[in-house]
């Protein structure tokens, strides 16, 4: 009977160790939300919006740079200290909506040392038209 309970806990335990997470191994990002919806702003209005994330990996994380897809978004800072495991940082973004007008969708990527490669956030926009008063 000893033999067969141990024989159970051991299955049991093994059980729960192989459903664990694998332990990442090397710097990780994780947003506290990587996707921003600036709602209705008016054409010329400039939008601005911070990202939040955690380095969930095993090792320091260090961002290169912040490229975006447009001359209307700005990257206006992100750390350029590496990032310890466990510590957090936030990237600021910027949207000049001069001469645009309709929904707008931005994507930014973030350039660094991230396992799986490079991060993407986005943002959106519905930009209306600036009304010319007499």
């Amino acid at each position: 009977m000893k033999s067969f309970t141990f024989a159970l806990l051991t299955f049991f335990v093994s059980q729960v160790l192989w459903a664990q997470k694998p332990m990442v191994s090397g710097p990780a990002i994780t947003w506290e939300k990587n996707t921003y919806d600036f709602g209705d702003i008016v054409q010329g209005e400039k939008a601005e919006h911070v990202y939040t994330f955690t380095n969930t990996g095993n090792e320091p994380l260090i961002i290169t740079n912040v490229a975006v897809t447009c001359g209307c978004t700005t990257p206006k800072g992100w750390p350029r200290d590496p990032i310890n495991a466990g510590g957090k940082g936030e990237i600021d973004i910027q949207f000049d909506s001069t001469h645009k007008v309709g929904r707008q969708n931005k994507v930014v990527t973030i350039i660094s040392n991230a396992i799986g490669g490079n991060n993407q956030i986005t943002f959106s926009a519905n930009v209306l038209e600036k009304k010319l008063s007499n």
